[in-house]
């Protein structure tokens, strides 16, 4: 399978963020998505954060009300290694748009309604490694689509 966005969804704070089926990607972000905490949340090396569709997928049949965006992620994506990927990782969505990972996003308590009994868990790094959402920093702003190819590269 090639890799590609699913899903492109933003809010005007908090979860869950709303489908869209295009973005302009800026340094800071998509633009008109807002974070409601800057303290954790947003900022020049969380400008993004990302999920991979699969994840959703399986937690969606293992009976949790996850669906892409609710647990705050901008972009999902598929067909890639997640497991894998880490910060350094860049990624090119489109034919324009580069992202380079920073972090792994720690779970909170704001995303728990996507969960089972707000078992957050499923997205930590530390206790489910390989499953956690991703934060990155835009390198080369530009509009994403809603299929658009999404290529991993080396730095």
């Amino acid at each position: 399978m090639n890799a590609r966005v699913t899903g492109l969804q933003r809010s005007n704070g908090g979860v869950p963020k709303l489908p869209v089926t295009t973005a302009e990607v800026t340094a800071a972000g998509l633009v008109g998505d807002r974070q409601r905490n800057l303290k954790f949340h947003g900022g020049p090396d969380r400008a993004v954060c990302l999920l991979a569709q699969e994840i959703i997928d399986d937690l969606a049949a293992q009976g949790h009300p996850i669906r892409p965006g609710s647990t705050g992620e901008n972009i999902t994506l598929a067909g890639l290694d997640w497991a894998t990927l880490k910060p350094g990782d860049r990624l090119r969505l489109g034919s324009t748009v580069v992202l380079e990972i920073t972090s792994y996003t720690a779970p909170c308590r704001n995303i728990a309604a996507s969960f089972r009994g707000g078992t957050i868990a499923c997205l930590d790094q530390q206790k489910n490694p390989g499953r956690a959402r991703l934060y990155a920093r835009v390198l080369i702003p530009g509009t994403v689509g809603v299929g658009d190819a999404v290529q991993v590269f080396d730095h």
